[in-house]
């Protein structure tokens, strides 16, 4: 049976912006963030649930949110956290920081979907939140990496690959067929923020920095090429 899209999700997802607010509030005391830091940080995690909620909402097939997807939006607000700096002047505790919470964000990946299947309660919808909330991280930790001039510009590749493959379904609709869970896939995607972490990181500085981002990308980019010759040789 399936329910109305807005199943329940705005106390959630209300809660989750305001939580995001009081943690950027908190952190950006420690860290110097400045007074916009919180407001920031809580507009990109209103706009990144409201996405999702629209995307992907009506794939939820329950009328209650669930533990698992509470826990995906505990990582949004984590990834809001992060995207906040991005354009502020960064000194060695702030990206320490924003490395503490990419952390913290990927330790609780996969526990989301743990829950979703002890709970009986995995959808699509909780598949598409964890992805969406992964590809953002990458896209945020590839911006910081340009910004404070880690690599040059083509690092930014490794955030929007993504947002490309998607966009190059709506010109060939094979590329829209589901990919086969792999692996290989996951391995890259984990490789993804633990390479942009590493170069990202103020021990790591150029050219070594240069390095990691340029293995972190070509890992990527080997990726999608497999996938793609996948999807053709299906289609």
């Amino acid at each position: 049976m399936r329910y109305p899209r807005r199943y329940n999700v705005v106390v959630p997802v209300a809660l989750g912006v305001v939580g995001t607010a009081a943690a950027g509030t908190l952190a950006g005391v420690w860290v110097g963030a400045g007074s916009a830091y919180p407001l920031t940080a809580a507009a990109v995690a209103a706009a990144t649930l409201a996405a999702i909620v629209g995307v992907a909402g009506h794939e939820h097939p329950f009328t209650t949110f669930g533990a698992a997807n509470v826990v995906t939006t505990i990582r949004v607000a984590l990834v809001a956290l992060v995207a906040a700096l991005v354009g502020r002047d960064a000194d060695a505790a702030v990206l320490w920081f924003a490395l503490a919470l990419a952390g913290i964000e990927v330790a609780l990946d996969g526990f989301d979907g743990w829950l979703a299947r002890r709970g009986g309660l995995a959808s699509e919808f909780g598949a598409r939140f964890d992805m969406e909330t992964d590809a953002l991280l990458i896209l945020v930790l590839s911006v910081l990496v340009w910004q404070h001039e880690k690599a040059g510009a083509w690092v930014l590749l490794c955030g929007l690959m993504r947002y490309l493959f998607v966009a190059g379904g709506r010109l060939l609709p094979w590329l829209r067929r589901p990919l086969r869970s792999t692996l290989r896939g996951k391995t890259v995607a984990v490789l993804q923020v633990g390479g942009l972490g590493a170069a990202l990181a103020p021990i790591v500085p150029p050219p070594h920095s240069t390095v990691v981002a340029a293995v972190t990308l070509a890992a990527l980019l080997w990726s999608f090429i497999v996938d793609i010759l996948w999807l053709a040789k299906e289609t």
